[in-house]
């Protein structure tokens, strides 16, 4: 990570600061705020002050090499600022958790949308045990906050997520999320761009993260503010990552997606070649062949598909068992 003036190691702080009461088992110090940014120039003075107005001071800035003055304005503003060394947001997360030391992290865009007076209910659940919270944007939405064609998108691929991944996260575009440095570490995640909030979600049903949903406020950007987002190109992006990402996660719907996607192309083409032979006695041979191997290409991507979905779930059984005698043994020790 590129240095940007500033010190990687967290500040130090002085005592417990601005707590509410659902939050006070979560010191302010050991949550470090961590807002990606890219050309946020107009938002980031007022998105850092308003977490240090909430008693958050460990805010730190990555920024992938804005042209404006994004860097300058948080550092005036009191945060830790870096300049990734690579490209997309998913790459600055990653690299800068590399450095964060303390046990809970609060990502937020620097856009302005987000409130930061949401921060307490966003790490309350993390208090209760809770390794991943999702904020819900759609809870408490303004009524300009988001284009219509962008709210149904969104809609869209949370569904296509609750299909595909078989949880129901509400907002997994969502770019509020508060969790624990060890949760993260647990998750493999390979994303540089936007597609992160994504893999996030999906990573954290494929690892059994203990993951909850809470209402947050979102608010329209600020009319100086542009979008680094183009929705029908970026949705296109993030369905094509959902189903990638099921590979791994829901091998049965994957390759079994795929199967019947085979058997029915064979199918058709059986179905030509047949009414073609019944009509006017005609042959074809070559598509005759090829229909069977379509259709038997799906008959063994189905099976391909269950096999793997039995060696997934015997690998997240045997990881559970893992992870809770780990547990035991950490409650032993202290």
């Amino acid at each position: 990570m590129e240095h940007d003036g500033v010190r990687a190691e967290t500040l130090e702080r002085e005592g417990v600061l601005s707590m509410s009461e659902r939050t006070r088992d979560i010191a302010a110090e050991d949550v470090c705020v961590l807002i990606p940014t890219l050309n946020e120039a107009a938002t980031i003075g007022d998105v850092i002050d308003g977490f240090r107005e909430q008693g958050y001071f460990n805010v730190v800035v990555v920024d992938g090499d804005s042209d404006d003055e994004t860097r300058e304005i948080a550092r005036e503003h009191g945060a830790q600022v870096f300049t990734q060394a690579g490209n997309g947001k998913g790459q600055a997360v990653r690299e800068t958790l590399e450095y964060v030391s303390v046990p809970y992290v609060l990502m937020v865009d620097g856009d302005g949308t987000y409130d930061p007076a949401d921060a307490d209910r966003m790490l309350e659940p993390l208090s209760r045990g809770y390794e991943h919270v999702i904020g819900n944007r759609f809870a408490e939405m303004d009524d300009d906050a988001m284009a219509a064609l962008n709210g149904f998108g969104n809609r869209l691929i949370n569904r296509s997520f609750r299909l595909i991944h078989g949880a129901a996260y509400e907002d997994i575009l969502s770019g509020y999320r508060a969790f624990t440095t060890d949760s993260f570490e647990r998750l493999s995640l390979d994303s540089d761009g936007f597609t992160i909030e994504t893999e996030l979600a999906v990573e954290c049903v494929k690892h059994g993260i203990d993951t909850t949903v809470v209402p947050i406020s979102y608010s329209a950007r600020p009319e100086d503010s542009e979008t680094n987002l183009h929705p029908l190109k970026d949705g296109g992006t993030i369905v094509l990552a959902l189903y990638s990402l099921a590979k791994t996660n829901n091998p049965l719907f994957y390759f079994g997606s795929l199967g019947a996607a085979s058997i029915a192309s064979g199918g058709v083409v059986a179905s030509y070649v047949l009414w073609q032979w019944i009509q006017y006695q005609q042959g074809h041979e070559i598509l005759a062949v090829v229909s069977a191997a379509a259709i038997l290409l799906g008959v063994q991507l189905l099976m391909f598909g269950v096999l793997s979905d039995m060696l997934v779930t015997l690998h997240r059984e045997q990881r559970r068992r893992l992870e809770q005698i780990t547990r035991e043994e950490r409650r032993r020790d202290d």
